[in-house]
């Protein structure tokens, strides 16, 4: 089978590479290789069961037809100062007009017009004033809320588009490894129920986004694609009463704020706010369980949640962060018997352990039924624990409340991003016909500028098709 260009992953990513040709008039043979299903087959049992049951072969909240974003809060960050490092790649005003194009694609699809954290200018300020008190930097980012729900209606809009343009999409089917000789792309091994298969193509783009990232870089290290270490974030997903982010929710709808607390000064973040929000559950490989977020348009909770990351970054003589974030979540796996932990911010700095009875007397109640009571501090690393805990305190100058003793705080919230591979402004690799993509690439964290990414890559190969007419 040979074909004009084979795209690894149906996330955000390659789903906007195969549009943007579409778009611009391609007539490339394109197939679109996908582990999971089609979005409309996505289906959480949690929603019956109330309890994860860890589904085979992979959890459909993070593989499947537009990845991990189906089933997220649909959150389209408008700014090139929040989503990776893609803009130092292409550059900041280029890669600012790719998230605004990027972004009327979305409209197209039904995205919702309303766009959170414009006007209220006077009241952000003071905002920032009380985050330059605490030694923290507000970013500014507009934000167009797509919703959980609404995200999995506007990704099977672009499915069925690209089905309609003739786009091949296999389901099902995982790629394994990449044909190569001389250092040149041919192709991919796919295999499917257990069989393998050869496909060849003139260009192949890898965009298997997060939960891809373990994988790519033992394809990186088995083929000699140049690339250098990468950044993990370990955190924890904090949840407090909506009362006490009201203020922040209405003004800015995400609050961004970073910092470098002391004594260690890396760098710690907010991440995915989510006002009347759930916090929810995912699975990776090996039965690693790791929390995240989610927000809906229509139905929404008593609290808001948000994820504190700190960021570690390894060289010498270690450099498997990905690896090292695993064991960390494991680790806090086996303390909860495989279900996410959760702890109060009181008993954390008390140095005890949080009790059930406890977690039901509290203001603030769980919005993730299944979690487990207990102390992440047993399993968090020193510093990443010491950095998060100075973070909050931090915090807690900007929205009063904040560190309050019954916050909850959720273990493991993991971002596993690829060793960064090396790449032009054009997205070329160090092997010929190959392109990475995506939060997989190391170069992107999120929806918007994954999606752009993919423009970027589309218009790059509608560019060589020209010339070749």
């Amino acid at each position: 089978m040979k074909y004009d260009l084979i795209i690894i992953g149906a996330g955000p990513a390659g789903i906007f590479t195969a549009l943007e040709l579409i778009r611009g008039g391609s007539t490339q043979k394109i197939l679109l290789v996908e582990k999971g299903v089609a979005i409309e087959k996505r289906r959480c049992p949690k929603v019956k069961t109330q309890k994860c049951v860890n589904c085979k072969p992979y959890c459909h909240i993070t593989t499947g037809f537009s990845g991990a974003g189906a089933f997220s809060d649909g959150k389209l960050s408008l700014s090139y100062e929040v989503g990776g490092d893609f803009p130092s790649l292409v550059g900041e005003r280029f890669a600012q007009e790719l998230i605004d194009y990027t972004d009327s694609i979305y409209l197209e699809f039904g995205a919702d017009q309303h766009v959170e954290g414009l006007g209220q200018t006077e009241e952000v300020k003071e905002i920032r004033k009380r985050a330059i008190r605490a030694g923290l930097k507000l970013v500014d980012c507009p934000i167009r809320h797509l919703g959980t729900e609404k995200a999995q209606a506007i990704y099977y809009s672009i499915e069925q588009y690209l089905l309609e343009h003739g786009v091949e999409v296999w389901f099902g089917y995982e790629c394994r490894n990449l044909i190569l000789e001389n250092s040149v792309c041919r192709g991919v091994i796919l295999e499917h129920e257990g069989v393998e298969q050869e496909v060849y193509g003139n260009r192949t783009v890898i965009a298997t986004g997060r939960r891809g990232a373990d994988w790519l870089d033992h394809i990186c290290a088995e083929h000699g694609i140049a690339h250098q270490p990468g950044t993990v974030d370990i955190g924890v997903r904090v949840e407090v009463r909506n009362e006490v982010m009201e203020t922040v929710n209405r003004v800015l709808y995400e609050s961004k704020l970073i910092g470098y607390p002391k004594p260690f000064k890396n760098k710690v973040r907010t991440f995915c706010q989510n006002p009347g929000g759930f916090v929810s559950q995912e699975n990776y490989d090996n039965d690693l369980a790791v929390v995240n977020g989610h927000s809906y348009k229509e139905l929404k909770s008593d609290n808001t949640n948000l994820a504190i990351l700190c960021s570690h970054n390894f060289n010498q003589p270690f450099n498997q962060p990905i690896a090292y974030a695993q064991k960390v979540g494991e680790l806090t796996n086996m303390l909860g018997a495989g279900h996410i932990l959760v702890q109060r911010y009181g008993d954390i700095l008390d140095g005890k352990r949080t009790w059930p009875k406890e977690l039901s007397q509290s203001n603030v109640k769980p919005t993730l039924p299944d979690a487990v009571a207990g102390d992440i501090t047993a399993a968090m690393p020193y510093r990443s624990m010491l950095n998060i805990i100075n973070f909050i305190a931090a915090l807690d100058q900007v929205v009063p409340g904040f560190a309050s003793e019954e916050t909850l705080l959720y273990s493991p919230e993991l971002k596993f991003y690829s060793n960064r591979v090396k790449m032009d402004q054009n997205l070329n690799t160090s092997i010929q016909g190959l392109h990475c993509l995506g939060d997989s690439s190391g170069w992107t964290r999120g929806l918007m500028m994954a999606s752009s990414m993919g423009v970027h890559m589309g218009r790059q190969i509608l560019a060589a098709e020209k010339e070749q007419v």
